[in-house]
């Protein structure tokens, strides 16, 4: 049984439709989506596998004890075990630095970096037979986006994690990242700049949803990667 956080929409959903169509039952986790979630798990479901939604705003410590609490009288009720983590859920502030609201920059970095720390401190209690934790960051993590300093600083922030936990958690339990570059649009840009940036790729062209997904399924198979950011962006990081 695989734990996905943001796991109801846009890629979380991407990772948790992959894992399902490699037989792994889901605990799927979402915020606030109530009906976008039931039909996640409608369409999930339809693949033959089980999904438990899990509501959890993880910018809240507690309710990430709430949501492990949860887990644990579900897993108590069967045979599962936690093998898999994957990090997910996380928010785009924009804002540049002279601008920014302290609110925007404390939830973005509760959200997209001590979340995944508390989420994988919890998930390795639970590995007792070794297992696998997965954060998604982004290519922007070694950009400098001035509108959006929090995001990139938390990315950033989260593959040095993943190498500190890749090292602590070893040898039972392997940490790694996927770093996606463009796959699907942001609200935050229009059209008109998501295709302008999508031309100044070396492939010119977004990535397609299962070339990311099918780096959740290169990892999972391959037991001899940790500490790894792997990006899968086109050629964005290099321009």
């Amino acid at each position: 049984m695989a734990l996905v956080t943001g796991g109801v929409h846009r890629l979380g959903k991407a990772f948790a439709l992959s894992l399902a169509r490699m037989g792994y039952d889901l605990l799927l986790h979402y915020h606030s989506a109530e009906e976008q979630a039931q039909q996640t798990k409608n369409e999930i479901e339809s693949l033959g596998v089980k999904v438990h939604l899990f509501k959890a705003d993880l910018t809240q410590p507690d309710q990430i004890q709430s949501l492990f609490s949860n887990l644990d009288s579900h897993l108590s009720l069967t045979n599962y075990q936690l093998p898999l983590l994957v990090n997910s859920a996380a928010i785009m502030s924009v804002g540049n630095p002279r601008e920014l609201k302290i609110q925007d920059w404390d939830s973005a970095l509760d959200l997209n970096l001590r979340a995944p720390f508390l989420l994988a401190q919890e998930a390795a209690r639970r590995m007792t037979n070794g297992g696998l934790i997965v954060n998604i960051t982004d290519i922007g993590a070694q950009k400098t986006w001035s509108r959006y300093p929090s995001y990139t600083i938390s990315k950033a922030g989260l593959e040095s994690l993943t190498k500190l936990l890749a090292r602590a958690l070893a040898p039972e339990i392997r940490v790694n990242a996927i770093a996606p570059g463009l796959v699907l649009p942001s609200a935050l840009v229009t059209p008109e700049q998501w295709d302008k940036l999508v031309q100044k790729l070396p492939l010119k062209r977004a990535a397609a949803l299962e070339e990311i997904t099918s780096t959740l399924e290169f990892l999972i198979k391959n037991e001899y990667i940790t500490g790894q950011t792997i990006v899968v962006d086109g050629g964005y990081s290099l321009i």
